[in-house]
């Protein structure tokens, strides 16, 4: 890996030596994440371009920085590449990667190649937030509003059309193929202390919720009236898809959120409330009026998926 000019100040050396040299400014911790993308579990080739694959590897990184109302500084990346694959689709891979990089000012600090059966991409990326002040899972209480930025459901609904051997597009306007790390939001959040917990949509709605109820010990009902849906998703693929990258959060009940931050729309869901003996922890209360449970069905490794 070619070392490329430095684009962020706290990495002090990058490519070059055993090891990085970063510097975090004074009052603040460092956050550290690491995502694994596997060619046929996270991607595959006949459907996604190498450019996609590199942007959603780094994407993953961003948005769980972005969950924790952190400032992204550097990355890392580890690839283990098949013999006979094509140097230019390595070179696409890494185009997509330092696109969205250059973006964030994100330096691209090491990393390691290797042989491998299939593509496999280990990302790390380190960031910095002011000294606890980082968004927690553990932090939501009974009373908080539960909020989601954008619509939901969207990358899901391009997923299931590849499943059905339909042809889809690959823009850069796509959710599935490019998401948008909701960096800038997580972190104004953070700042404005509006938000108590908050975890990034990555496994869907009903898993990452339920995370969040787990770690704070609470319960939860949303509504489904409110729900945001994206454009040719269903209520299921909003509550249950993946890969939306979206941000949950919860605040309090005197907090007054905009309806949107950075032009990303904010959409009020649900309540947490106490822990319950629900066979669910999260409730969904119908246009019924009537509450039912609802299971974390999204995307979970190692369950045999719908």
């Amino acid at each position: 890996m070619a070392a490329g000019a430095a684009i962020n100040k706290a990495v002090v050396r990058g490519i070059g030596d055993d090891c990085a040299i970063l510097r975090v400014r004074s009052g603040f911790e460092l956050l550290v994440t690491t995502d694994l993308c596997i060619e046929d579990v996270h991607f595959r080739r006949e459907w996604h371009p190498p450019q996609s694959v590199g942007h959603r590897c780094l994407a993953r990184g961003l948005s769980d920085m972005a969950a924790m109302g952190g400032e992204p500084l550097s990355c890392f990346l580890s690839l283990g590449l098949p013999s006979g694959l094509s140097q230019s689709w390595v070179d696409g891979f890494l185009q997509g990667l330092h696109d969205l990089a250059q973006r964030f000012k994100v330096q691209l600090s090491g990393g390691d190649i290797s042989s491998a059966q299939q593509i496999t991409a280990d990302i790390v990326v380190v960031g910095q937030a002011p000294a606890g002040k980082a968004l927690l899972r553990s932090r939501a209480r009974p009373g908080d509003r539960i909020y989601v930025t954008g619509d939901l459901g969207g990358s899901a609904a391009v997923l299931r059309q590849l499943y059905q051997g339909k042809k889809v597009k690959s823009a850069k306007s796509s959710r599935h193929f490019y998401p948008a790390p909701r960096v800038e939001v997580g972190g104004w959040l953070r700042q404005k202390g509006l938000a108590k917990s908050m975890i990034d949509l990555s496994d869907g709605l009903s898993v990452d919720l339920a995370h969040i109820c787990e770690e704070s010990r609470v319960s939860a009902i949303i509504y489904e009236d409110r729900v945001p849906v994206a454009k040719g998703a269903g209520l299921s693929l909003a509550l249950h898809g993946g890969e939306d990258y979206e941000l949950l959060f919860t605040a309090p009940a005197k907090a007054k959120l905009p309806n949107g931050i950075g032009g990303i729309k904010v959409t009020e869901i649900g309540l947490i409330r106490k822990r319950s003996n629900y066979s669910s922890a999260i409730q969904i209360l119908g246009e019924n009026g009537k509450e039912r449970s609802l299971a974390p069905l999204g995307w979970e490794h190692f369950r045999k998926q719908g």
